[in-house]
Parts: structure tokens; sequence; C-alpha cells
């Protein structure tokens, strides 16, 4: 048996980045540099009426991508902490060598501090643009919500300040491009050495000479805390700039000494319906036939234009109490109840904001109730329920015309009409000229009931 000392095997330095790296590499760099004309174009068009609703659209993607850039920068630092990278060429001098990583380092923290910045101005629900509140509910490409981050909701400095860092930053990074694109291109043009190859393989030149410190390369001076400090407070000072300098001026002072918001998000008051419902014994009430709901073919829906288009949706939670007889309409009546937090468009981006306060605030007030005051025959199979309709805290006298076809036990409605989100003060902080969303929402209902199936 040979016991002849051995000394221990040095695994060789790495000479190109993963292939994994390369990937999310190249994926990242095209995010970010897609972003830089959508954000540039963004500013001037979402003041501009005659591309404000381009502007919105692509606002939405803004953030999904800004989304994706920075769970793929979590991703890449957890990637680059455990696997090894090349090391820099050996003739690189200190400074070269601490500019190159600081830069580095900055690129990773514009990656988290540009994402998290836009994070928290979407989370404050205000507008800088128009120094209003606004609400919209952030989606992924439209499939699935990502939340505000608490504690932000109307607050308009946070605002400001979040989009002015943004900003900044944004500058920051193109300006950390340029030096990045330049930098590479000196390497491998007059330095004629591997380190653009190490990203893009297949450019494959012979490799030069490397660092004796594999992985890693030479440090400046003062060590691997030197050029990770000066990259990280590099994106830090940029940030609190952008911060400082984006600060609103105060809201105007009414004569009282209290500010002035631009907005009132006061819930309105609470508003009577115009009629009443009549009074009725138990005598007569006991007359109505009482139907229950067949909810497997039953609908609430609504319609209108969003932003040029039109939309259908329906709520998949409601109830209803119905009691129904043509012959006796003076003892019918019916209520229904609508879970407004379940109100389904397809689109997530429209489903978050119809929760929101200025719509239907489902966390404040979670149900809509109709309830009817009387019913008319208006000639065959045609009548008409008025009734007051509540949302949120806010009542109305509606009308609401319907047909109605009854086989023995069995029943079939179908009904429409048609409200004016103003008359019940839903999106009138944000879009009271209707600019994104028609002032007039059609309701459709189709009720089957069956009076033979308590």
């Amino acid at each position: 048996m040979n016991t002849a000392f051995r000394p221990p095997v040095q695994s060789r330095p790495a000479t190109r980045y993963t292939a994994v790296a390369i990937l999310l590499h190249w994926v990242t760099a095209l995010l970010v540099i897609s972003m830089i004309p959508m954000g540039l174009w963004m500013v001037r068009a979402i003041k501009d009426p005659a591309t404000q609703q381009l502007a919105y659209q692509l606002f939405q993607v803004h953030k999904s991508i800004g989304f994706a850039i920075l769970a793929l920068t979590v991703v890449r630092i957890v990637w680059r902490l455990t696997h090894p990278v090349p090391a820099l060429p050996a003739g690189m001098k200190n400074w070269e060598s601490f500019l190159a990583k600081a830069t580095h380092v900055a690129f990773y923290g514009l990656m988290l501090a540009l994402p998290l910045s836009g994070w928290i101005y979407i989370s404050s629900g205000w507008a800088i643009s128009t120094d209003r509140p606004l609400q919209v509910a952030t989606s992924w490409f439209g499939l699935f919500g990502v939340p505000d981050l608490p504690g932000l909701e109307g607050n308009r400095t946070v605002a400001f300040a979040a989009m002015g860092a943004h900003s900044y930053l944004a500058w920051g990074g193109i300006v950390l491009i340029a030096l990045h694109v330049a930098a590479a291109l000196k390497h491998h043009v007059i330095d004629r050495d591997a380190v653009l190859a190490q990203m893009i393989p297949v450019l494959s030149p012979a490799l030069p000479k490397i660092r004796a410190e594999h992985g890693h390369g030479a440090s400046a001076p003062s060590g691997s805390a030197f050029y990770r400090a000066g990259g990280v407070m590099a994106v830090v000072v940029v940030a609190i700039a952008g911060c400082l300098f984006s600060l609103p001026a105060p809201l105007p002072i009414q004569a009282d000494g209290q500010a002035e918001a631009p907005v009132s998000t006061a819930p309105a008051p609470v508003q009577a319906a115009a009629n009443s419902a009549p009074a009725q014994d138990q005598a007569s009430a006991s007359t109505a036939k009482t139907w229950v709901i067949q909810k497997a073919s039953s609908r609430i829906g609504f319609e209108g234009v969003h932003n040029g288009k039109p939309f259908t949706g329906q709520f998949e939670d409601w109830s209803g109490d119905i009691h129904f007889d043509p012959a006796n309409l003076a003892a019918s009546r019916a209520s229904v109840t609508i879970k407004t937090g379940t109100a389904k468009t397809g689109d997530a981006t429209q489903e978050g904001s119809l929760k929101n306060g200025e719509w239907f605030n489902s966390a404040r007030y979670p149900d809509a109730r109709f309830e009817t005051v009387s019913f008319a025959a208006l000639g065959g199979e045609r009548y008409e329920a008025k009734g007051t309709l509540t949302i949120k805290n806010k009542s109305i006298p509606v009308v609401l015309p319907f047909t109605l076809k009854i086989n023995g036990t069995k029943a079939h409605m179908e009904g429409a009409l048609e409200l004016d989100r103003a008359a019940i003060n839903m999106g009138m902080f944000s879009d009271p000229a209707a600019d994104w969303v028609s002032k007039a929402i059609q309701v459709k209902v189709v009720v089957d009931a069956d009076a033979g199936n308590p």
C-alpha cells in the first residue's frame, strides 16, 4: 500500500460563468434594457390625454417586469454566493479591480432598489402626475395579484419620495449600463482578454493568465468590504438624493389652518331611499309563494367600458330571498345580498382594483344589498321591481325591469338596469371624468328558481 504523502488537490479556478448564471444575466439584462425607453416614454405620455390610455396599459406591463427583475435579482444573488465566479485578468490595476467589483455590487443594489422603490410608490395609492389619490391594483401580467406594502396607503409624501428615488436610481442605472458596456468592449477589443467571453461563450478566445486568488480576483487595497461598501453607498446616496429633491410642496392651507387635500376621500353620507317599503301584514305576506334560487344557472353580471374597451364580469358569491306571486304583487318581496369582494372580470388588475377603497371597499363594506319596495305588472310576462340598492354606505332608489316565465314550479327571470357609478360614489377619486371607466354600468340579472325545492 502506497502511503506516500500526496498534496491536496486544489480546484481549478472558474474560467467562465455557469450556464445558469449566464442565462440569468442575459434575461435580466433584456428586461432592464426594455424598461428604459418604456419608463422615459410613460413619464411624458401619462400627462397627454391623447396617450394616457396607452401609458396606463404600459404602466401595468412596467410593474410586472419590475417584479420579475426583483425576483430574478434575488435568485442571481443566491446563485452568485453559492457558485464560483471567474477571476479578473492578471493585468488589471487595483483601481480597475475596485471599480469593476464596486460596479457589480451597485448593479445588484440597483436591481433591488429600483423595483422596491416602485413597489413603495404604487402601495402609497397616490399619483404624483395629478397629485391626487389613485388606487390601482397590481397583478403580475394579469395572472395573479401582487399585494401592496402595508401602512403606506394615501401617504402623499411617501409617494413623491419613492418616485423621486425611483427616477434618480433609473438614471443612475442608465449610467452604469453605459459604463458596463464600455468596459466589456474595452476588455474584448483593446485588452483582448477573456472577460467578455466569460459571459458570451460563443466568443471563446484563448484564456489569459488570471490572478492567483482564484474565483474572486485581486482585491482593492482595503479588501472585499471596501468595494462592496463603495457599490452599496453609491446606490444609497442616489436614492436619498432622489427622495430629498422630490419631496412635495405642502398642500394648500384652508382658512381654518387645515391642509386641504386635492380630493376628498371621506365616504359619502348615508342617503335614505327615496321610497320606503310599504307596510305588509303577516297574512298578506304569507300568500306570496317562496322561490328557491338555483345558483348553478343563475348569475348577477355587470358590463361597462374600461380604457376604451368593453368589459364584463359577475359576482361569484351572492344570495337571495324571493317571495313572489303574480296574482298578489302587493304581498311580493325580494332581497339580494352580494359579496362585493367576489367580483370577477378575468383580469387580475381590474378585480384587485374593484376591492379597493374608492370602488367597492370590500374590506370595510363586504356586502351590497338590493331590497324591493314594490312590484308592478307591465303586461304579459313583463314586470318591474322598485327598490333600494345599497353599496358601501350609499343607498339609492332603482327600478329593475324584468321578464318572468313561470312553468309550474319552475321560474326563469331576466332583468337589466343601468347604474351611474357617480351616484353610488364609485371610482370618483381617481376617475371623476370617466376617462378610464365609463360612468354607465349595466347590471344584468338571470335567475332560475324552483318553488318545489325548499
